[in-house]
């Protein structure tokens, strides 16, 4: 779907609001949807895909622990975010840019590899 977006428009495109279930564990629902997150995606057109991925993080440790059994994830890997959680949160968003991705949106090149510093090639897997 991602992809016949990026086809669709000419400028990039912001894609919000993912179900719960498919999105990372930490990510805030809508208190009136909770199977809907507070996440947006920033996709660039002509098939490049998402380059800024985002969303609003949980501040009731609850709910976190929830989550991550939701996924199958094992608590203890987590007991330190949980316990960030347990002194008091406020609402806060957090987001992640692909830079390399930008970079070859930006540049219109063919392949991500042209955008990186050290690509990953057949003879060459290490930088």
């Amino acid at each position: 779907h991602e992809t016949a977006l990026t086809q669709l428009y000419a400028k990039p495109v912001f894609v919000v609001g993912f179900p719960t279930a498919i999105k990372a564990f930490y990510m805030e629902p809508y208190p009136d949807r909770p199977e809907v997150c507070k996440s947006a995606d920033l996709l660039a057109p002509e098939g490049y895909g998402e380059i800024i991925g985002g969303s609003e993080r949980m501040s009731s440790p609850e709910l976190i622990e929830q989550r991550i059994k939701e996924h199958e994830l094992p608590r203890e890997a987590y007991t330190w975010y949980i316990e960030l959680r347990k002194f008091g949160s406020v609402p806060h968003s957090g987001f992640g840019l692909g830079v390399e991705r930008t970079v070859t949106w930006i540049c219109g090149t063919e392949h991500i590899r042209e955008a990186s510093p050290f690509p990953r090639l057949i003879n060459r897997m290490y930088p």
